[in-house]
């Protein structure tokens, strides 16, 4: 026998390990950041103090506090504003993306099964929301509504959900006609026995990693409406408004757009990588033999 047939090629690594550890790598350095700065003892994100106003990383101010990465220009500890930034950051785009998937995949499930006048409402919403930009949505929203954290996610849900419905939707017209689906149905089982046991199940995995990658999506734009000053509300902090409101510095102390810039990007880069590496397991997954 040759040695092609003793010693086998080694099989090809499924996922991009190379993409896996970056993304892992990125987002483990802004959620250490998040989880762990709190625990910093002595350093509020919110009090002033003029007399140490835009310091250098790695100096020590007039009142003898000594600041890692720094201060803005009201004197307040560049690191905490950060580290609250993210934390408000993460916990909105977080609660968005949940409740626009379970609201897409509860409307896209419902207009596939059901069909006729339930389909061609949640048909005619999703083409409305995905015809139209999020951020006129946004800007519309907010004109009548005040910004708020709550409101933010109420807003960057439920102006999310139509891609959710798009493909939960057409998955479920490919499986309400196989056989095991027919069956159910042909013996009487109610719409939601159906629902929950073979429709649900079949859609839940697309949803993971489609969810996935509108995490990210997420994060810029609510990184976005707070730089437009639309979402989160000073005295606290986030990625975009630090943006806005360090914009005017920007020649005499460009840390303060330079940080929350990285921030984003690599929480962002971190999670699509992620989400890219799902997305190539899961085709190469369904292209099995006999596919």
């Amino acid at each position: 026998m040759s040695d092609a047939t003793n010693h086998p090629a080694p099989r090809r690594l499924a996922w991009p390990a190379a993409s896996v550890i970056v993304a892992a790598t990125m987002l483990g350095v802004v959620l250490a950041a998040v989880l762990l700065g709190p625990l910093l003892p002595g350093y509020d994100p919110l009090r002033q103090n003029l007399m140490d106003r835009n310091l250098d990383m790695l100096s020590v101010g007039r009142s003898g506090t000594f600041y890692l990465l720094g201060t803005d220009m009201l004197g307040r500890d560049l690191l905490s504003r950060l580290v609250q930034g993210g934390q408000l950051s993460v916990t909105i785009a977080i609660a968005a993306t949940i409740f626009a998937t379970l609201l897409g995949t509860a409307l896209g499930i419902a207009a596939g099964y059901f069909g006729g006048v339930v389909d061609a409402v949640i048909n005619g919403l999703c083409d409305l929301l995905l015809a139209v930009p999020r951020i006129l949505f946004f800007i519309a929203l907010f004109a009548v509504i005040t910004p708020s954290v709550v409101n933010l996610v109420l807003v960057l849900s439920l102006t999310s959900w139509a891609i959710f419905a798009r493909v939960t939707r057409a998955m479920t017209l490919s499986l309400r006609e196989r056989e095991f689906v027919q069956v159910a149905r042909t013996l009487g089982a109610p719409a939601s026995w159906t629902l929950r046991r073979h429709i649900l199940p079949h859609v839940v995995g697309k949803v993971v990693i489609l969810g996935s990658i509108e995490l990210g999506n997420m994060i810029m734009l609510e990184a976005a409406l707070s730089y437009l000053g639309l979402g989160v509300q000073p005295p606290n902090a986030s990625w975009g408004l630090m943006i806005n409101q360090a914009q005017a510095h920007i020649a005499t102390n460009p840390k303060l757009v330079i940080l929350p810039g990285i921030a984003i990007f690599l929480l962002v880069a971190g999670t699509n990588f992620i989400s890219q590496a799902f997305t190539g397991e899961s085709r190469r997954a369904g292209a099995g033999p006999g596919v």
